[in-house]
C-alpha cells in the first residue's frame, strides 16, 4: 500500500462470482469523509454489503474544492415511452451528474429536454468529450434527434440543485408528523423495523451508536450524511447485512470538539433524525392535477448542497417499468 501518508485507493475484485469486491481507501481524515465516500459509491451504482473503518487516517491541509462547471445540454427529439430514462441512463454511464432537468412535450410528439449537468471527469469543455456525449445519446435515440447542443452556463446556475422552498403540504406534513412521532426522553427508538441506540459505557472516548434496520439503496449514505450534517466524526465503524436484508451498524462517534455526546437532548435529537432519514430517505407523493397526475419527490440535500445521487435515474426507471409516460418535468430536481 506504500507509506502511511500516501493517498491510495485499492480495489480487489471478488474471487468468486457473486462475492463482493473489496475497496480499501487511505486518505486524509475530515468530518463527513464517510458520507463523501458512500456518495461516490452510490453514484456509481454500487451497494455496500459489509464494511469496517478504523482510525487509520492522517490529517493534511485540505483546501476547499473548486465548484464544478455546469453545462447545459439542449436536446430536441421525437418522444417515445421510456425515452427520458434512456437518456438519463446514458448520462449516468458517462459519469455526468444531473443537477437540474426541464422537459416539455409539444402536442405533435416533439420533446425538448434541458439537462443542467456537471462532469465528474471535468472534461466536458473539450471537443472530444462533447462528441462522445452526443454519440452516446444519438445511439440510444437513433434517428429521433432533431437538434443537440452543449454549452457552459454561468455561475448562477450552480445554485440549481438547491431544494425548492415550495414543497406540497402532503410532504411537509408527513415530515413534521414523523419528527414529532416520538417525544420520549429515551434514546432507544424503535419504529417500523428501525432501532437506534446510544451507549457511552463501552468506550472512554466515544459514543457508540447502534442501528438495526432493513436494508435499502443508499442506506449507509443516509446514515453518513446525517452525521455529517451534525458535524460528527466517526472513528470506527462496522456494517453487516444478515439474512432477510436486516442490517446491523455499529459506529463509534464523537463531536467536533473530540468529546462524547452525553447531553440527553442531543442524543434524542440525533436518534430521531437518524430514524426519520432511514424510514423515509425520499419523500414521495402523488397529486391529481385535473387530467394529469403529478409525481412529487423531495430529495434531502446535505448542508454542502449535494443531493442524493441518481434520484432522477431511479424515478425515470420506475416509471418506465410501470409503462408510464412522462409529459413534462419541472425544475428544482436534485441529482
Amino acid at each position: 500500500m506504500g507509506t502511511l501518508h500516501d493517498d491510495v485507493v485499492i480495489i480487489r475484485p471478488s474471487e468468486k462470482e457473486g462475492d463482493p469486491s473489496v475497496i480499501t481507501v487511505n486518505c486524509p481524515d475530515k468530518t463527513g469523509l464517510g458520507s463523501d465516500l458512500c456518495r461516490i459509491l452510490l453514484f456509481f451504482g454500487l451497494s455496500i454489503v459489509r464494511g469496517a473503518s478504523g482510525i487509520s487516517y492522517y490529517r493534511s491541509e485540505l483546501q476547499s474544492p473548486k465548484p464544478p462547471d455546469v453545462f447545459l445540454i439542449k436536446l430536441c427529439c421525437v418522444d417515445r415511452k421510456g425515452l427520458l430514462h434512456d437518456l438519463t441512463q446514458v448520462l449516468s454511464s458517462l459519469e455526468l451528474n444531473i443537477q437540474k432537468v426541464k422537459v416539455s412535450t409539444t402536442p405533435d410528439g416533439t420533446v425538448v429536454d434541458l439537462f443542467f449537468i456537471t462532469d465528474t471527469r471535468e472534461l466536458l469543455h473539450t471537443k472530444n468529450r462533447q462528441e462522445e456525449t452526443y454519440k452516446a445519446l444519438e445511439d440510444v435515440m437513433q434517428d429521433a434527434v432533431i437538434s443537440f447542443n452543449i454549452e457552459k452556463v454561468g455561475p448562477e446556475i450552480t445554485a440549481c440543485s438547491q431544494a425548492s422552498p415550495y414543497l406540497p403540504s402532503a410532504i411537509t406534513d408527513d415530515i413534521f408528523n414523523l419528527e414529532m412521532s416520538n417525544d420520549l426522553p429515551s434514546v432507544s427508538l424503535t419504529s417500523n423495523n428501525v432501532c437506534v441506540t446510544m451507549d457511552n459505557s463501552l468506550s472512554p472516548a466515544h459514543t457508540l451508536v447502534q442501528i438495526v434496520c432493513q436494508d435499502h439503496k443508499g442506506l449507509l449514505y443516509d446514515i453518513m450524511r446525517t452525521l455529517k450534517d451534525y458535524n460528527i466524526q466517526i472513528s470506527y465503524g462496522r456494517f453487516y447485512i444478515k439474512q432477510g436484508r436486516k442490517c446491523e451498524i455499529d459506529l463509534f462517534i464523537m463531536q467536533s470538539d473530540g468529546k462524547k455526546i452525553v447531553d440527553p437532548s442531543k442524543q434524542t435529537a440525533l436518534s430521531l433524525r437518524l430514524k426519520m432519514e432511514l424510514l423515509q430517505p425520499l419523500r414521495v407523493t402523488v397529486v391529481s392535477r385535473g387530467p394529469d397526475t403529478e409525481l412529487l419527490v423531495a430529495n434531502p440535500v446535505e448542508l454542502s448542497s449535494k443531493g442524493r445521487p441518481l434520484v432522477f435515474y431511479d424515478i425515470t426507471l420506475a416509471l418506465k417499468m410501470l409503462n408510464t409516460c412522462i409529459f413534462s418535468v419541472l425544475p428544482q430536481l436534485s441529482a
